[in-house]
């Protein structure tokens, strides 16, 4: 069964949680497994960004991608983990997954779908700050993913998540960069056209550039190794791979050994 209890440590210090962001969240938590609702793209973006995922850690750890779990062995950090849409697959791959979030509406989404499936999820409604401030040992890797345009200090959250990173380690990141492209299509386009998400998900002013990824990383001793674009194809109605940036990225990096 998944782990039943959820840390219920009140936020303390220094906090990169945006409780706007949080309640927005928390408000259709309900509908985080629905492949038609208010997740819908979540749900047509996840098969690229897993398979992102699963290859770059395999890359790195030396495992084979095609093995039943590849992931077995290694301790995962999910950031923001909402209903668990990427825990999920990480742990059927068989990492050993502790999964947070902000908003205890979605940590209690995430366990009443794990515990059915009797998937050993670690789920908790807490922060990367507690973690960090915590006794808790470092990960092997820790997922950011669609979490950094939703967060109050982007360079404090992103230092210390990469803090939370063993020697040797790895982070995925994935975020919308701030650019007019993204605005007209990931703001007005997914929001106010296609109707894709719900009117006010995203700030555009919160958008993230990769260099300032790479910067606030930087300081923690993590080094980008990939950096890669993802985008829509309207005739295939499929997300991909691709070299432009300018709209969603994502990117891996690596933490030195001697850090």
């Amino acid at each position: 069964m998944a782990q039943a209890d959820i840390d219920s440590r009140a936020f303390v210090g220094k906090t990169t949680i945006d409780p706007s962001e949080v309640e927005k969240f928390a408000a259709i938590a309900d509908e985080w497994w629905d492949p038609f609702g208010k997740f819908k793209p979540l749900h047509k973006f996840n098969p690229v960004r897993l398979a992102y995922i699963r290859d770059g850690a395999c890359m790195h750890f030396g495992r084979d991608r095609h093995a039943e779990k590849p992931l077995q062995g290694l301790r995962l950090l999910d950031v923001g983990c909402g209903g668990g849409l990427v825990a999920e697959p990480m742990r059927r791959l068989g990492a050993e997954v502790v999964a947070i979030d902000a908003a205890e509406r979605n940590i209690k989404t995430a366990l009443a779908h794990a515990e059915p499936l009797g998937l050993e999820i670690d789920y908790r409604n807490t922060s990367v700050e507690n973690l960090k401030d915590s006794d808790e040992p470092l990960f092997d890797i820790v997922l950011n993913l669609e979490v950094v345009e939703h967060v109050a200090n982007v360079d404090h959250f992103l230092k210390t998540s990469a803090s939370l990173v063993k020697p040797g380690g790895m982070t995925v990141i994935a975020s919308i960069n701030r650019t007019l492209k993204a605005f007209a299509l990931a703001k007005v386009g997914a929001e106010y056209i296609l109707r894709w998400l719900p009117a006010g998900t995203h700030d555009p002013r919160k958008f993230v550039k990769p260099d300032e990824v790479k910067m606030a990383i930087g300081r923690a001793g993590m080094m980008v190794t990939a950096n890669t674009g993802v985008s829509y194809s309207p005739l295939m109605d499929i997300w991909r791979i691709s070299d432009d940036t300018d709209v969603n990225y994502m990117l891996t990096a690596i933490k030195a050994e001697n850090h």
